[in-house]
């Protein structure tokens, strides 16, 4: 496993984020020019996240919401996310759905932010050195454009399970596992299922 962690797959993440890039240039064409004209607004959403062992980075994405939309939480603190979300605009709502708003973060992955797999990247807390051991084992590894909870449950579980799902993965991390979750994402994506939890 080590040696897979520590060489093969960030050289894995290049190659990949390499071939997929192509695919990012033509949505930056296609979806940037939408994106703007619909309230003027900027092309990207940046924020700042966790990355391995708790090191601040900026993540980046198509911007999917309104100008100075309110920042709206779930009860456990993850964001809010609901296809009745009127903070989404109507090309918000396409890329999201189509996980298109994520590509961005293909430059992540070639700074070394990021990689293909991972846990998905939490917001930054500056409060990480307080974190209990449970908690801080998601962070042994670089946050991925997907991972195992996300290419399963996406947003049908709550962060608490999600993050032992990301614990889980940082103990089980192999080229096989990572291959299976990267066709489960694929799956998922295109099924377009558990993208939105709406309020019942």
């Amino acid at each position: 496993m080590k040696m897979y962690l520590t060489v093969l797959k960030p050289i894995l993440d290049i190659i990949a984020s390499l071939i997929a890039l192509p695919f990012l240039l033509i949505s930056v064409l296609i979806v940037a020019p939408i994106i703007y004209f619909t309230d003027r607004g900027p092309i990207f959403y940046s924020s700042y996240r966790m990355g391995k062992n708790g090191r601040r980075f900026i993540m980046h994405k198509f911007r999917s919401m309104y100008v100075n939309a309110p920042d709206v939480r779930n009860p456990d603190g993850s964001l809010f996310n609901s296809d009745n979300d009127e903070r989404l605009t109507k090309i918000g709502r396409f890329i999201r759905k189509t996980s298109i708003d994520e590509l961005p973060q293909l430059i992540n992955i070639l700074c070394g932010d990021m990689s293909l797999v991972g846990p998905r990247p939490s917001l930054y807390n500056a409060n990480f050195p307080s974190f209990d051991e449970k908690l801080k084992k998601r962070f042994a590894v670089k946050p991925g454009l997907t991972g195992y909870a996300q290419a399963y449950f996406r947003n049908s579980i709550d962060r608490e399970k999600k993050f032992e799902y990301d614990a889980w993965y940082v103990d089980n991390i192999s080229f096989m596992l990572d291959a299976k979750i990267i066709l489960k994402t694929f799956h998922a994506v295109a099924k377009r299922k558990d993208v939105f939890v709406n309020p019942k």
